[in-house]
């Protein structure tokens, strides 16, 4: 396996997930958190960038529920702000996709992904589903 340091963003934000981490950079320069996963900032190109792990909780920013097809249940997509100020698109899980709100305070846990997909992060309601 390749040192972290040898991986690209995104290949050591997978090996985050992979631990149970939502891993996430920030710019030393300013202390300004960055999600995606990049290789320079997008502001001022400045490659000083940090990994660091987040405590995992965040407030959903914004909502949507999503009725792909008519032989499968509805979903949602939700924007999350995490704590530490970076926001991500994800979604709210154990919970009616309808029941999802503004505000909703949420913590991520991993979808373990498959051959296909890698493990990736959603969110639950803090204190379980309302």
């Amino acid at each position: 396996m390749q040192s972290l340091k040898a991986q690209s963003p995104l290949g050591v934000f997978i090996e985050h997930c992979r631990k149970g981490e939502l891993a996430y950079q920030v710019c030393t320069d300013d202390n300004t958190p960055l999600f995606f996963p990049r290789v320079v900032v997008p502001k001022t190109g400045s490659t000083n960038l940090e990994w660091r792990v987040s405590k995992g909780l965040g407030t959903v920013h914004s909502t949507t529920v999503v009725h792909a097809a008519k032989d499968k249940p509805p979903h949602n997509v939700a924007l999350i702000d995490v704590d530490e100020g970076f926001r991500l698109m994800s979604r709210v899980e154990d919970i009616d996709p309808m029941q999802v709100k503004i505000g909703m305070r949420v913590k991520v846990r991993f979808n373990p992904g498959d051959d296909k997909q890698p493990p990736f992060p959603v969110f639950v309601p803090v204190g379980g589903a309302k």
